[in-house]
């Protein structure tokens, strides 16, 4: 295989980290006086002083503040030399220090005893303390990165392994830092790691990551478990001649996994329309397609679907969860205005950077411009900053506004860089809630600085790749935030969109949370992730293309039904994840398997639930099936978890049964149609479930209809199978 730049680039880092770290454990790199940032406050992280449960939370902990996770060192410094009268450190009687009696368990202490008298660490406070507790110079070597060796490992069941981080310097210098690192598994369950780097699998086989912290730099370490044994020949192969699917196989390969078989053509059809356009076939379009021979129809359905009206209504329902804002807080009007501009952008098929550039740059009036609109519901500098970088490149910065971020390199200097951005943005007008019904203009100020949370100091406009950028005045610094946002080099903008997109086809991120793309939550499979990524880009961010390139998978395509090698899966996607119907669809699919309408406030009589532009339309069903809170900030992730509610709901709803018992629902129909009883089990199941019943549910059902006065077992055997959870789940 011909080594690629990037593959020689990676494998010459890995040989220079294992280098170093051998160098460093053999003795060969000199050991420097012990000082506050580079050794006695790493320690306070990794003995968990500084954590949020402890003194690390906003008001400390019994008088005593440290920064959370250290990500101050100018202020945890202070708390320990000079606060409390300076009983923290006793610079001339070590031992008699409140941070060592109380870390030892000398005196009283709520966290309890964190190291022993003697131990390493208590000798490393006590030396550094006894030399007269010395901050690092300003001038010495800053510390660019650490690094993880190895930062990947495939084990065995009970197998454990021990995980070495050295700290690379500005001036090329290297230093094993292994005993001053605080680690964490992302699953515990899969292999946990020890206080000291030793990492442990466990029983089950699976995938997870290994964080080690450092002076608030993170490196990552994949362990794997794979299943033991090798599939026999019988198992289903996904083809190598789709990319996505040959980078899944690649992926279960690694893991010893094998995929599901594929889905038989009536649960492929259903799946189909329920993830392209979010209703469910007709029983017409059910017969077409599973009586059609060709090869290539399940290609041809894909392509047809993307082509129906109902499609522009059922994506830009999925967008209003991210961007709808509070009906209570911008006024109704300002609402319905950016619903409809989102619908338009979906009926045109707007290109996604276009779509991008259209609402972070927008300016105009809220009647008439819907984008504008983001920025009314977030007039705050810092609340747009936020909410554009989670939204549109996976990065959730909202930890950084008051502390480093805990599990990422984001620190407080990169969000108020990337908050300045908008500082320029004007606004004609304002809200007041609960009633904001005005119109305001959304312009661009010819100057606006913001200041730093912390430093209170002026900020420049920082991209999340560390460059600042100096804006001229009368100029819009959101035109270069796009700029930078679409350019090739950007890692997040169209990863995060394919991310998100293959989400909401498959049931799950290859990055999950899908909109929380960090080194300490990485991708169950980059190389997948990158090259959806990457097509999505060359093709000019056409959506449909890339929901098109996801659904003609294989991958897309397999059963729910695991085998012996997957069945403990939930992240590889060797087999398809059932997910319970979202609340607007499921809604929809009662009123169209009982051929009624539902009435909702606001719209068109005959409206379909996904055309609802407000979240205040009453509606207690989609309040049970988790429609978001119209007072709730968006994003909103929909919880797509079945609750008891739920299933009460459908039991017993008055609604429900007034649909199934109207002189006018299908139930009625087709009761006293002439058709068979054999026929109409046949319909109901074509209906409900889009498929022919097996013999087994025929008979079932011809048991409980009578020859005549037919409607009520018609009605009692359309409620059984809408509480089916066939109905509830995409299969």
């Amino acid at each position: 295989m011909p080594i690629t730049k990037r593959r020689f680039a990676t494998t010459l880092a890995t040989l220079i980290v294992s280098l170093s770290v051998a160098s460093c454990l053999a003795g060969e790199v000199s050991s420097a006086p012990q000082t506050f940032e580079t050794d006695i406050q790493p320690l306070l992280t990794r003995y968990g002083c500084n954590a949020g449960k402890c003194h690390g939370k906003s008001r400390g902990q019994n008088g005593f503040a440290l920064s959370l996770l250290g990500f101050d060192a100018e202020f945890d410094y202070a708390a320990l030399i000079y606060n409390a009268r300076g009983r923290r450190v006793s610079q001339t009687s070590p031992e008699q220090s409140l941070l060592l009696s109380k870390a030892t368990g000398a005196l009283p202490h709520g966290g309890g005893q964190r190291f022993e008298v003697g131990s390493k660490p208590y000798e490393q406070i006590r030396s550094w303390i006894a030399a007269g507790a010395p901050e690092t110079p300003k001038d010495a070597p800053q510390l660019l990165r650490i690094a993880m060796t190895p930062n990947r490992q495939s084990l065995a069941a009970n197998e454990s392994f021990s995980i070495a981080v050295v700290a690379e310097y500005s001036d090329g210098g290297t230093r094993d830092v292994t005993e001053y690192c605080a680690f964490r598994s992302n699953d515990n369950t899969v292999a946990d790691v020890s206080q000291n780097g030793r990492v442990t699998a466990g029983a089950l086989p699976g995938e997870t990551q290994i964080m080690a912290r450092y002076m608030n730099n993170i490196a990552v370490c994949t362990a794997t478990i794979p299943v033991p044994g090798k599939p026999n020949q019988e198992y289903f192969k996904l083809s190598a001649d789709n990319r996505i699917d040959a980078l899944v196989t690649e992926k279960l390969d690694t893991l010893g996994i094998a995929p599901s078989w594929p889905a038989n053509d009536a649960t492929f059809h259903r799946r189909a329309y329920l993830r392209a356009i979010g209703r469910l076939p007709t029983p017409k379009e059910t017969r077409k397609f599973l009586s059609d021979q060709s090869v290539d129809k399940r290609n041809s359905l894909i392509d047809h679907l993307l082509e129906q009206p109902e499609y522009a209504d059922f994506w830009a329902n999925k967008w209003a969860d991210l961007l709808r804002p509070n009906p209570y807080r911008v006024g109704i009007k300002a609402v319905w205005t950016l619903d409809s501009w989102l619908r338009d952008a979906f009926r045109k098929n707007m290109p996604y950077d276009q779509f991008v550039s259209e609402l972070v740059t927008a300016k105009g009036s809220t009647w008439k411009n819907g984008a504008t609109v983001i920025f009314r519901d977030r007039p705050s500098t810092v609340e747009i900053g936020s909410s554009v970088s989670q939204l549109f490149l996976g990065v959730r910065l909202d930890c950084a506004k008051c502390h480093h971020h805990p599990f990422e390199v984001w620190s407080q200097d990169d969000f108020y860089g990337f908050a300045a951005f908008f500082a320029r943005v004007g606004h004609n007008g304002r809200i007041s809630p609960p009633i904001s019904g005005s119109e305001e203009l959304i312009y661009t100020k010819d100057k606006g600085q913001l200041k730093h949370g912390r430093t209170g100091k002026y900020v420049l406009p920082k991209t999340l790749t560390g460059e600042s950028v100096k804006v001229p005045p009368g100029d819009d610094p959101r035109e270069a935030l796009v700029t930078w946002m679409l350019s090739p080099e950007n890692p997040y903008f169209a990863h995060v969109m394919a991310n998100r997109v293959w989400a909401e086809i498959l049931g799950r991120g290859i990055v999950d949370p899908i909109d929380d793309i960090r080194l300490t939550n990485p991708a169950t499979n980059q190389p997948l992730l990158d090259y959806l990524a990457e097509d999505f880009r060359q093709h000019d961010f056409d959506i449909k293309h890339l929901i098109r390139t996801i659904m003609k998978s294989q991958t897309f395509g397999l059963s729910t039904a695991p085998n012996d090698r997957n069945k403990a899966d939930r992240v590889a996607f060797s087999r398809y994840y059932r997910q319970r119907l979202r609340a607007e669809v499921l809604i929809d699919a009662v009123a169209d398997v009982t051929d009624t309408t539902e009435k909702f406030d606001a719209v068109p009589p005959g409206s379909r639930a996904t055309q609802i532009w407000t979240h205040r339309t009453a509606s207690q069903f989609l309040d049970t099936f988790g429609r978001p809170d119209p007072n709730q900030d968006p994003p909103c992730e929909r919880m797509s978890d079945s609750t008891t509610p739920q299933i009460l709901h459908l039991m017993n709803s008055p609604k429900l049964n007034e649909k199934l018992a109207a002189d006018n629902a299908l139930p009625a129909k087709l009761a006293t149609s002439k058709r068979t009883n054999a026929e109409l089990v046949e319909e109901c199941y074509l209906r409900l479930y889009c498929r022919f019943p097996t013999e087994h549910e025929r008979q079932k059902a011809l048991a409980i209809l009578p020859a005549k006065d037919r409607r009520p077992a018609v009605e009692d055997l359309f409620w059984a199978l809408i509480n089916g959870p066939e109905f509830l789940f995409i299969d």
